[in-house]
């Protein structure tokens, strides 16, 4: 799911829109609406978020900002599998026509995305064959 937000516009203003078309496939049945828990970097370390989870019993995996009271129940281990995403977005700011944001239009710009992450997917599947 991707949402396009203004550059000045903070990415977490669009989190429960994008939470909200989520689904977990499973083996059995239709898949799930709400994942089991929801790992962000500090910027997502916000009331709003938290209690937005938090009603729907979602963890969260959101380490605290410094000024603000450490969690004692927080899963350093499950935190540290967000390297897959910040590994994606790395590799996308490698692609230079993204990262220099060539495309000034919203549609043109997704579509890029688009096809970076079509071009990655595919280069994946060729390299296990």
């Amino acid at each position: 799911m991707i949402h396009l937000t203004p550059g000045q516009q903070h990415e977490s203003t669009k989190f429960e829109d994008v939470l909200d078309a989520v689904r977990v496939p499973q083996a059995i049945g239709r898949p799930r609406q709400r994942p089991d828990a929801v790992a962000g970097d500090k910027a997502y370390s916000v009331a709003r978020v938290r209690d937005w989870l938090k009603q729907r019993s979602i963890q969260d995996v959101i380490p605290t900002l410094s000024n603000q009271e450490p969690r004692p129940n927080f899963d350093k281990d499950l935190y540290k599998r967000r390297n897959v995403v910040e590994r994606c977005v790395g590799w996308l700011k490698e692609c230079r026509r993204i990262a220099t944001r060539f495309e000034k239009l919203a549609v043109n710009f997704l579509a890029m995305l688009k096809l970076a992450m079509m071009e990655r997917y595919f280069r994946v599947i060729s390299d296990r064959a």
